[in-house]
């Protein structure tokens, strides 16, 4: 018996658990970033006139308009995350969020990184990180394991499945 041959089953047990498993890193992004953005919207809406300040300062037009646009877009944006519902078009509307948010607050930090003159990564900028996963999740979806495939089944009359998901169906 050769030595791949031995190989087989720990494979086949590995990609078993990583299928049975696919539902975890959707779902975990979901909870944590919308766990982030309730808390930074929640944050905003608390001290309303600090963020139409902030925002002021930064250059943004329409400073107070904004700040009621974002704030709320975060608070409810980030329930809605963590639900699993409406989850693209969230994570659409929150990566613009973090676009403007590198363009303006984050700029020098953001622009330092890019071009390897700061000791901050591109990675500890928080909104590059954000974005990067907003992005992902407009991409792949929420997974399994949120209310968007509970609504689609439903709405296709599908049958909602108490098993794990067959492989490459972790995707609404």
């Amino acid at each position: 018996m050769s030595a791949l041959s031995n190989l087989d089953r720990p494979v086949r047990l590995g990609r078993r658990a990583v299928v049975a498993l696919a539902f975890l890193p959707p779902l975990l992004t979901r909870l944590v970033l919308g766990q982030a953005y309730f808390q930074a919207g929640r944050g905003k809406l608390a001290n309303f006139d600090g963020t139409v300040e902030l925002f002021t300062g930064l250059g943004i037009p329409a400073p107070e308009l904004n700040a009621a646009f974002v704030s709320r877009l975060e608070y409810y944006g980030g329930m809605l995350l963590i639900a699993g519902l409406l989850t693209r078009l969230v994570a659409l509307l929150l990566s613009s969020t973090m676009v403007v948010a590198l363009l303006t607050a984050d700029r020098p930090v953001f622009l330092d990184a890019l071009k390897g003159t700061s000791e901050v990564g591109l990675t500890d900028v928080t909104a590059f990180v954000f974005l990067l996963f907003m992005v992902w999740l407009v991409v792949f979806g929420p997974g399994v394991v949120s209310l968007d495939r509970f609504v689609l089944r439903r709405w296709r009359g599908d049958a909602v499945p108490v098993t794990p998901p067959e492989r490459g169906d972790a995707n609404v």
